[in-house]
């Protein structure tokens, strides 16, 4: 079973998602520059967001280089000594990197006396995971009998201990979003839900704010001082956005099979990741722009056949504004009849529900359409249901 979303979002000037030079992202896109919100930038706000928390009572994982550290802290916490917690902390970086087949050449350009206290990748971990490493590398350090004993026990050792089938429960955020790491020692997950970058359904105009910032004290009695306290520039953008994502919930269900709570999971997936989308706006640069938007538009469809189709080609031809429409309601318009032309070609679509607030446009042919959010997630939740 396929779920697939489909969402427009118009924003005001902002500066949401920055690259290298920090400008807004962007890209090419029908021969048209186009603004751009990458993938990662979402995802990360959703599962940042307080509300990923609250609506699927959900730990989630923890992306990180620092495994050493998080190990260490749990042992601390058990009370084990400082000079075990340090041993321990050095295999735990190595049994984690790409290269533990040949521990010998990657110890030997480490600096004599210094714990490494990062991986070479960065990796995806469950809390329940972390637990098992630090259990593991207690137990391996307890039998050997001393330090130095402990730090003679090859790298391979433990990799091959922490084995997939050792460290089975992985959080939510993991079997949506997925996992490849190089290291034998932990097992690649597959993502259940592919997340498109968000483009523009128009042409991107770049702009750029020159500011100044006046000193309180400047112009005070006794202040010979005149001029801004400081003074920059900050690029940005405004731009109607085209989002699309995918759940493979069969997926989900193959990367959820060890959870104890799954069946509970994957019905609740489906409208919270709706009010994610709905509510969820990335965190680029929203203390100076404040461009805090809602969905002008959401479509979620069923499918029987695992056969993932974004309509982004709907903006191949950019949208525009006009004395009749503004640049929302040609985007609907646009998708619309791309969402219309594809169900009369090729009929993959088995339900459709609508959400279109304060939209002035046509709807889909094929659709159940929502008047508020809630009765949105109701009608998918009561389909889920009859799946």
């Amino acid at each position: 079973m396929l779920y697939e979303i489909h969402m427009i979002k118009n924003y005001p000037p902002t500066n949401l998602n920055r690259d290298d030079s920090g400008s807004p992202k962007s890209c090419t896109f029908g021969g048209i520059r186009r603004g751009r919100i990458s993938s990662q930038c979402i995802k990360r706000s959703w599962r940042k967001s307080n509300l990923y928390g609250e609506l699927l009572g959900e730990q989630c994982g923890i992306r990180t280089r620092k495994l050493p550290n998080l190990i260490a802290d749990v042992l601390l916490s058990r009370g084990v000594n400082e000079e075990a917690v340090n041993a321990i902390k050095e295999k735990v970086a190595w049994a984690a990197t790409n290269e533990w087949k040949d521990p010998d050449k990657k110890k030997s350009e480490s600096k004599k006396g210094k714990t490494k206290n990062i991986t070479e990748q960065i990796i995806f971990y469950s809390p329940e995971e972390i637990i098992a490493i630090a259990n593991l590398m207690h137990s391996k350090y307890e039998n050997a009998g001393s330090t130095k004993k402990f730090e003679e026990l090859k790298i391979s050792v433990f990799a091959k201990e922490l084995e997939p089938a050792k460290i089975k429960p992985i959080t939510l955020d993991m079997a949506l979003f997925g996992r490849m790491v190089t290291s034998n020692a932990f097992r690649d997950v597959e993502a259940a839900m592919q997340v498109a970058h968000a483009i523009s359904t128009h042409a991107v105009n770049q702009e750029s704010d020159y500011f100044t910032a006046v000193d309180d004290l400047v112009n005070a009695a006794g202040s010979d001082d005149s001029g801004a306290g400081m003074i920059g520039d900050v690029d940005f953008n405004s731009n109607c956005y085209y989002h699309y994502a995918s759940i493979d919930i069969n997926q989900l269900a193959e990367n959820l099979k060890y959870s104890p709570n799954k069946d509970e999971l994957i019905s609740a997936l489906i409208p919270a990741i709706i009010k994610l989308m709905a509510f969820i706006n990335p965190s680029g640069k929203q203390n100076s722009f404040a461009g805090n938007v809602l969905p002008s538009l959401m479509i979620v469809e069923v499918k029987g056949v695992n056969i993932p189709v974004s309509y982004v080609n709907a903006f191949a031809k950019p949208a525009r504004s006009n004395y009749s429409k503004d640049l929302i309601a040609d985007s609907v318009e646009k998708l619309v009849c791309e969402i219309d032309k594809t169900d009369n070609s090729f009929g993959i679509t088995s339900k459709r529900f609508v959400f279109a607030p304060g939209v002035k446009a046509d709807m889909p042919q094929k659709g159940e359409v929502a008047e508020t959010i809630d009765s949105f997630t109701s009608m998918i939740t009561a389909a889920m249901q009859h799946e």
